[in-house]
């Protein structure tokens, strides 16, 4: 870990620094020879004096030695993540972290998946692993789905909503520590942050910007897999969606998109 992703980190870990805050620490590191003091001086600007005591105090005792990590700038952070609105200044990980810069596929849907996205995922994952990795955000249902099925067949890149040494949902533990072993687990949460609901809507910006196409299986018209498909167009990306029966309310969102101009996943051989 370099030393800026190091100070990033403790700055992190205090639990009083968002995700903006860090990216203007990195602007100021570009230019400034004495990075501490001059991110004091902007924090002086930012907050409250008592709050910026708090803060220091807090920092001088942050220790990240076990710490995997990776900043904005680093060489292993990704480019396609670079250029989304609010793009993670820092990444925790655990895993291959080279698979980053590998070409991904992202495959979402509801966590009330029923056996038809399990059907098509476990057919599509063996014709899409030889040229991506799978990405997903492990959540119940047709995250976790695929997720399970590119580790028997490939690479997966889960992006949790959690901290690394939490699993939610909790069932997903043994497959969210057997990613860790063969896959890859990215976060901005750091060990110690609770989970929150916001967390996972800001989630799912991460896995449309780290994919360069989002596969939808089944979901509700009004659902966080919509919310990253969203996301997902907002960045130029590519969405295929799975049309279902017209009397499902899992299927109303894919068939949605299709109808608004995504494209149908009828042939699995032709991606």
């Amino acid at each position: 870990m370099n030393k800026l992703t190091e100070f990033l980190v403790k700055c992190r870990m205090t639990g009083m620094v968002s995700n903006q805050i860090l990216l203007k620490i990195i602007k100021i590191s570009l230019k400034s020879d004495n990075l501490e003091d001059e991110t004091r001086l902007m924090l002086e600007k930012e907050w409250e004096l008592d709050k910026l005591n708090q803060f220091l105090l807090l920092l001088e005792g942050q220790d990240c030695i076990n710490v995997k990590a990776i900043n904005y700038l680093d060489e292993a952070y990704p480019q396609s993540l670079r250029t989304i609105y609010n793009p993670p200044a820092l990444l925790f990980f655990e895993g291959n972290i080279a698979l980053l810069k590998t070409e991904c596929v992202a495959i979402i849907g509801s966590r009330e998946a029923t056996n038809y996205s399990f059907r098509c995922i476990s057919t599509l994952v063996p014709r899409l692993v030889n040229r991506y990795t799978i990405v997903s955000g492990l959540a119940n249902g047709a995250d976790s789905m695929a997720n399970e099925e590119a580790l028997v067949y490939g690479k997966t890149i889960a992006v949790l909503g959690s901290s690394l040494n939490q699993a939610f949902p909790t069932k997903n533990c043994h497959l969210q520590k057997a990613i860790a072993k063969n896959g890859l687990l990215i976060t901005e949460y750091p060990v110690g942050d609770s989970i929150e609901p916001w967390h996972f809507p800001q989630r799912n910006r991460i896995i449309a910007g780290l994919s360069q196409k989002i596969i939808v299986t089944e979901a509700k018209l009004k659902s966080g897999s919509m919310i990253t498909v969203d996301l997902a167009l907002e960045n130029g990306r590519e969405v295929l969606a799975l049309p279902g029966r017209i009397d499902s309310e899992l299927s109303r969102g894919c068939n949605s998109l299709i109808e608004q101009g995504a494209t149908p996943l009828i042939d699995f051989d032709n991606l």
